[in-house]
């Protein structure tokens, strides 16, 4: 009976062996899986906050792609210091649009205000963007003119480095070009800053006077053409700056008056009634080579083109208001139909 009762106490403390043994392990266990908890806790990082960017609409560079022609090469920069919105001008693209559907033509130009922006007045160069509609290009000319020439130059666009240029929206710019039927043209300018710094100066001051010269045959031969001269006179002390109508004035009494006014040296009265007469001469044959185109172009003009210049329309396009723009609504100068 002793030797059962022993085996039988082996066997017990056998199994409260295995037991402990057991209970061990499990506790080793839960300690790691806690150990490996806490370090995950310590190891993560906090998630990043996610950023949202509002997608680009459609045409929403159109305006900074259409050349802002005439403006002084040095304000080109502060053109483009705000984020101006022209939301108007790509809904004018959109359905019920007025640019909807139809082939237009856009230059970009700059009119300097004096605007309220941040509770001051401050002198802004506003962009501006005009919109052409027609079937074919309205201008392959520039027309230079400043107070200080005494007539418009009127040059080949290519002569100043530009040309009309397909503008693809942003939807399509993965699409190769000439597969693309594009509706919508630029002004665009080739001509680099750096290599016009270069240049006399006159070819600097032709960019900042030139706009596209639009040529319309059919309406100009109702406007009755113009008799005056724009007269600057050299002179040794200051030159002589009038204007003179080759019908309304006489041009002794005309020149009588300039030296009365001390505009004029009388010594210099001879020499000045040649420079009026040679300015006279060469604005009435002006006039008269201006009469023979048109009378030729309208001759040879089919009426297909007839009735796209008679339904040609130019649309005037200013920024909208933004919270971060100067307001521009009271310095608008809008055209009939802009």
């Amino acid at each position: 009976m002793r030797k059962g009762g022993k085996r039988k106490s082996t066997s017990q403390k056998q199994e409260t062996e295995v037991k402990a043994s057991s209970s061990s392990q499990e506790n080793q266990k839960e300690n790691h899986k806690l150990t490996s908890q806490a370090k995950r806790a310590k190891t993560s990082k906090p998630q990043p906050q996610l950023e949202y960017f509002e997608d680009k609409r459609n045409l929403e560079d159109l305006w900074k792609a259409a050349f802002p022609v005439g403006t002084e090469w040095d304000q080109l920069d502060s053109v483009y210091q705000f984020n101006w919105n022209f939301l108007n001008l790509e809904e004018a693209f959109e359905e019920g649009g007025r640019l909807y559907g139809k082939k237009v033509y856009l230059f970009g130009c700059t009119e300097p205000q004096l605007v309220p922006y941040k509770g001051e007045n401050k002198v802004i160069c506003i962009p501006v963007v005009v919109a052409v509609v027609s079937p074919f290009p309205p201008s392959d000319k520039i027309g230079i003119n400043s107070v200080q020439r005494e007539a418009e130059e009127i040059v080949p666009m290519k002569q100043m480095k530009m040309d009309w240029v397909p503008y693809i929206p942003l939807e399509n710019r993965d699409s190769q070009v000439d597969r693309l039927q594009s509706q919508m043209f630029i002004l665009s300018c080739t001509q680099r800053r750096v290599a016009l710094k270069q240049r006399k100066i006159d070819r600097l001051k032709k960019y900042e006077y030139c706009l596209p010269y639009f040529y319309q045959p059919l309406k100009e031969d109702e406007l009755e053409q113009s008799t005056e001269v724009q007269i600057i006179f050299p002179a040794a002390q200051k030159p002589v700056f009038c204007e003179f109508d080759w019908e309304l004035d006489e041009l002794d009494e005309f020149t009588d008056q300039l030296i009365e006014a001390d505009e004029l040296d009388k010594d210099k009265k001879d020499a000045f009634k040649e420079f009026v007469k040679e300015r006279v001469r060469e604005a009435k044959k002006a006039n008269r080579q201006a009469r023979e185109a048109r009378k030729k172009a309208l001759e040879e003009m089919s009426e297909e083109t007839k009735a796209a210049f008679v339904n040609m329309r130019f649309y005037k396009f200013y920024p909208v208001p933004t919270p971060d723009t100067p307001d521009v609504s009271n310095v608008k100068v809008l055209w009939e139909g802009s």
